[in-house]
């Protein structure tokens, strides 16, 4: 696969050190899926973002979320025409390929929501209208650890909805200094090389679809997030929306290996990314200062993978 690795290779030129990251999030976009990043400002969040939108010939849309931004500000609204004597719709933010929502958790529960529709459906819907996005689409939204000035939880729904969640974190030494040499003098997202086009994407998408998954490994999936239900340490487990986007996920890692089929490899390497922020943790796994990576990771070791 010459032309992921070359898209890869093309966001780590700007992404120094983050190569899981960068992964996770193309596989994602692979899915047609949505990409929560939960970490501190400025460790590259909005940058990655920009890479991928040029390296994959997608145009971009951002929203800085603050307490005062307004549905309308992501959808759009009707205003009236004073030279057609008409109600006219004014396209929002939302109306491109790639969408940063940056800093979602600072903004209301309503403005929140108005992603809801575009996120699952693919469309916006104002004065009772439904206006379809452009496709391919995928919401990148960044938000702040929980508990930072100024934030609010993401509703549960929300949550949910987006495929996968991932964390930078901050680089070390050396990818560090390679930020700091290559940004001297120039930005490097100028000369970030469009690697795919529009149309190559939505054909990649449509050979994701088309990857085989066996039964017995689809029953591996359906065991693993029935496991997160019973969990001694889980208070509520993943959804069947989880089931849905871990085998979509799969098969966009077994594409990207170069194969039509899923083995319980590709189901084990993307488990923990895509259902993470999909379960609750009770009291007695926060006693244990227990995280959603480590009871994760103590369910892939329990449940036992077929043999294909």
């Amino acid at each position: 696969m010459n032309e992921i690795n070359s898209v890869v290779a093309e966001i780590k030129r700007v992404v120094s050190g983050k190569d899981s990251a960068i992964v996770t999030t193309l596989l994602a976009i692979l899915t047609n899926g949505n990409v929560l990043i939960e970490d501190i400002p400025g460790v590259g969040k909005t940058t990655m973002a920009l890479a991928f939108s040029k390296a994959l010939g997608l145009s971009y849309g951002r929203v800085q979320f603050t307490p005062d931004t307004v549905p309308s500000d992501i959808t759009g609204f009707v205003i009236y025409d004073k030279e057609s004597g008409k109600m006219r719709y004014k396209k929002g933010a939302i109306f491109c390929n790639l969408f940063l929502a940056d800093e979602l958790n600072r903004t209301s529960s309503r403005t929140q929501a108005a992603l809801l529709e575009a996120m699952e459906e693919g469309q916006v819907t104002v004065e009772g209208r439904a206006y379809p996005l452009e496709r391919p689409f995928t919401v990148i939204a960044t938000q702040n650890p929980v508990g930072a000035s100024g934030t609010q939880l993401l509703p549960d729904s929300q949550t949910d909805r987006f495929t996968v969640r991932i964390t930078m974190g901050y680089p070390d030494n050396a990818s560090e200094l390679k930020m700091l040499l290559n940004r001297s003098g120039s930005n490097p997202l100028d000369s970030v090389r469009c690697i795919v086009t529009r149309e190559r994407l939505l054909e990649m998408q449509a050979q994701v679809k088309s990857v085989f998954m066996h039964d017995a490994v689809a029953r591996y999936i359906v065991e693993l997030i029935s496991s997160t239900r019973n969990n001694r340490f889980i208070r509520r487990g993943a959804s069947p929306r989880a089931t849905l986007s871990l085998a979509e996920m799969a098969k966009a890692n077994a594409f990207v290996c170069g194969r039509d089929f899923v083995t319980p490899k590709d189901i084990e390497s993307v488990f923990i990314s895509t259902v993470n922020h999909r379960i609750i943790l009770n009291a007695n796994a926060v006693s244990q200062k227990m995280s959603a990576e480590a009871v994760l990771g103590d369910i892939l070791y329990s449940v036992k993978p077929p043999r294909i």
